[in-house]
């Protein structure tokens, strides 16, 4: 028998498949992520723009990297002698969770003290503390400056003793109602907050003036 050859054919798209085509390429090109511009906090920005050049002329540095830092802020409230109190407990972190944004640690007793029936390294935390790095340390700083210390009363300005001999700046707040984050009901229970700011290449007097471009008010030395 003879072989039948089998003839291919080509077949071309019509317009309308090639439309259709040319559309799901489009929407899958549409669809790709639009690159954005990174957020950057405010101080953040500030500080770079405008307090490090500033810095370099008041302080007479020769570069950047002798210049005080910022370089972490720690808020803590200890809880020793309501350390049972379990009310008091929740309050505590729920306000450190609240202003910062992150999970406190807590701490335990380092050494032990009968008076106050403490044991080292053991029982209920004597303090919980939130240590805030990068973005969330400029936001903080910028809240705290901005919204909270002008809620305090009778308020003058912050004290210029609390510099330790490396520049680093204690400031003690009596009640966490000033934190605008927090509700009514949240404030029931009022205790008090410590914020440590670490500052690198620091000194007292160079620290200070760090502190005041970020817009902290100090206290009026009397005359």
């Amino acid at each position: 028998m003879a072989e039948v050859k089998k003839k291919t054919v080509a077949v071309t798209p019509s317009k309308a498949e090639e439309s259709k085509k040319d559309s799901s390429t489009s929407a899958r090109n549409d669809k790709k992520p639009v690159a954005t511009a990174k957020y950057t906090p405010r101080l953040k920005a500030l500080y770079r723009t405008k307090i490090v050049p500033e810095l370099l002329k008041e302080l007479d540095a020769k570069n950047v990297h002798q210049l005080p830092r910022l370089t972490k802020i720690v808020v803590s409230s200890g809880t020793g002698r309501n350390k049972e109190n379990k009310s008091y407990q929740a309050a505590v972190l729920n306000t450190l969770t609240r202003i910062t944004g992150q999970k406190p640690v807590a701490r335990l007793a380092k050494k032990s003290i009968a008076t106050f029936k403490i044991r080292a390294k053991m029982g209920a935390p004597v303090g919980v503390n939130v240590t805030l790095r990068g973005e969330k340390m400029f936001e903080f700083l910028d809240r705290l400056i901005n919204v909270a210390m002008p809620r305090i009363r009778d308020f003058h300005g912050v004290s210029a003793k609390a510099f330790d001999k490396n520049g680093n700046y204690n400031l003690g707040l009596l009640e966490q109602s000033i934190f605008p984050e927090l509700t009514f009901e949240e404030t029931a229970i009022l205790h008090g907050l410590q914020v440590t700011f670490a500052i690198q290449n620091g000194a007292p007097e160079s620290s200070r003036k760090l502190l005041e471009k970020f817009g902290i008010p100090f206290e009026k030395e009397a005359k």
